[in-house]
């Protein structure tokens, strides 16, 4: 298909037959006098009496507790950049498909018009009582860093940045087996990470939490190599500054067992995937043209394993894979916050799940006739019908193993009450 065919297509798609991808649609019948009176005036009331005297109870009586809100300031838009809150719709409008395609789950996009990340906080808080769940989206860093943070400090449901922590579980779960299948491990592989953004920081820091150990991390961004002489590094990538004489991408790469670029395109050359240690990973993740294309990575080197972000390639690290398996395993555990034990359990999930026989399901999906745990095949396909199953599991009982109450000066959590049904 050519890009102007493309273009079209895609345009077709989201104005026909109606614009948009989103739509509400009632979950009770209102066909009856007698419906309308108990969907509003007067049996509404005897459900707000209810909330109001247990909060607890808009799990019981509202959406609340399978209702997530997919949230940006448009500063960061897949890849294309600040295009602001507005452009940035059509992209929150896909992650709600996606979230009700793959879990189940309810989203309202909210484009937020925020000059400071203070002022897209107070948006945040002061609208959380609606929702069970908030996915932050597309916000730059360092911004989203300190979004997020004070999020997960001032609310009493999950706050979850998916640039960050949803990207950062699908390379872990992706570079675990590419490590298993090359006869490496992950405390003693050497990685190299291009992007020091918000899913470059996020990925280093869980792969750190699986046992990856900092002294073999180089951490490098637009600059060269995040080394202990800069004086330009933000406390995020001051944490993996490393004292070393290594200054750019080319000389960083030399030796190296894994690199991950979250970066730009065609960054990478040929000959710095030559000079990688045997049998080397590499993840160019970049979207829609990745650091290296597949082709010339491998005739570089005919030992690597390759993963990109794309579909038309092998080994896609897709943010599908993660964030709405995640997010019904806390809406069903109830959690409070999503912790780096959740994260954890959903990347073994994830890695677990595609080193087991595949189903003639996904063989079909995909019009395969076979697929086997290896080189081209590290992490499960998006429309393996095991996903809905094995991660949320995971991560609820991740919940149950560590939950503690979680209160702040702004809001107490009621009592739990039982999970939330699904829906």
């Amino acid at each position: 298909m050519s890009q102007a065919d493309l273009k079209k297509k895609a345009l077709d798609y989201h104005r026909l037959p109606k614009p948009g991808k989103l739509s509400v649609e009632s979950s009770k019948p209102c066909s009856t006098q007698e419906d309308l009176s108990l969907a509003y005036t007067p049996g509404v009331a005897q459900p707000v009496l209810e909330i109001a005297k247990n909060p607890a109870k808009a799990y019981d009586y509202t959406n609340k507790g399978n209702l997530v809100a997919v949230i940006t300031d448009g500063t960061a838009i897949l890849g294309l950049g600040n295009r602001g809150p507005l452009a940035a719709k059509p992209v929150m409008e896909g992650k709600a498909v996606l979230f009700k395609q793959f879990a189940g789950i309810d989203v309202y996009d909210i484009e937020v018009n925020a000059k400071t990340p203070q002022d897209f906080i107070k948006v945040v808080e002061a609208i959380a009582p609606t929702f069970g769940g908030i996915n932050l989206e597309d916000i730059a860093a360092p911004h989203c860093f300190e979004i997020e943070a004070a999020l997960k400090k001032s609310l009493d449901i999950p706050v979850f940045h998916d640039d960050q922590h949803g990207t950062a579980v699908i390379i872990c779960a992706g570079l675990i087996n590419a490590l298993h299948v090359q006869g490496k491990t992950l405390e003693s592989a050497k990685i190299v990470c291009l992007g020091a953004g918000a899913a470059g920081i996020a990925s280093m820091n869980l792969l750190v939490a699986m046992g990856a150990q900092k002294r073999n991390i180089l951490l490098v961004d637009s600059k060269g190599v995040v080394h202990k002489a800069r004086t330009d590094l933000n406390s995020f990538k001051k944490a993996y500054a490393r004292a070393t004489k290594l200054r750019t991408l080319e000389e960083a790469m030399a030796g190296a067992d894994v690199f991950v670029g979250v970066s730009g395109a065609n960054l990478v050359s040929p000959a710095m995937v030559k000079s990688m240690a045997d049998k080397p990973v590499v993840f160019a993740l970049a979207n829609p043209n990745p650091e290296i294309l597949p082709e010339k990575a491998k005739a570089a080197r005919s030992d690597l394993i390759m993963a990109t972000g794309r579909s038309d390639f092998p080994n896609q690290v897709n943010n599908v894979l993660g964030f709405p398996f995640i997010f019904r395993g806390a809406l069903d555990a109830r959690a409070r916050e999503i912790t780096q034990p959740m994260l954890i359990a959903a990347v073994n999930a994830l890695a677990e799940l595609a080193r087991e026989p595949v189903p003639a399901s996904v063989l079909k999906a995909y019009k395969l006739k076979k697929l086997k745990f290896g080189p081209d095949y590290i992490l499960p396909k998006p429309f393996d019908p095991r996903l809905a199953e094995r991660v949320p599991q995971a991560v609820a009982k991740a919940v149950v193993k560590t939950k503690t109450p979680k209160k702040t000066a702004k809001q107490t959590k009621p009592k739990a009450a039982a999970p939330a049904k699904r829906r």
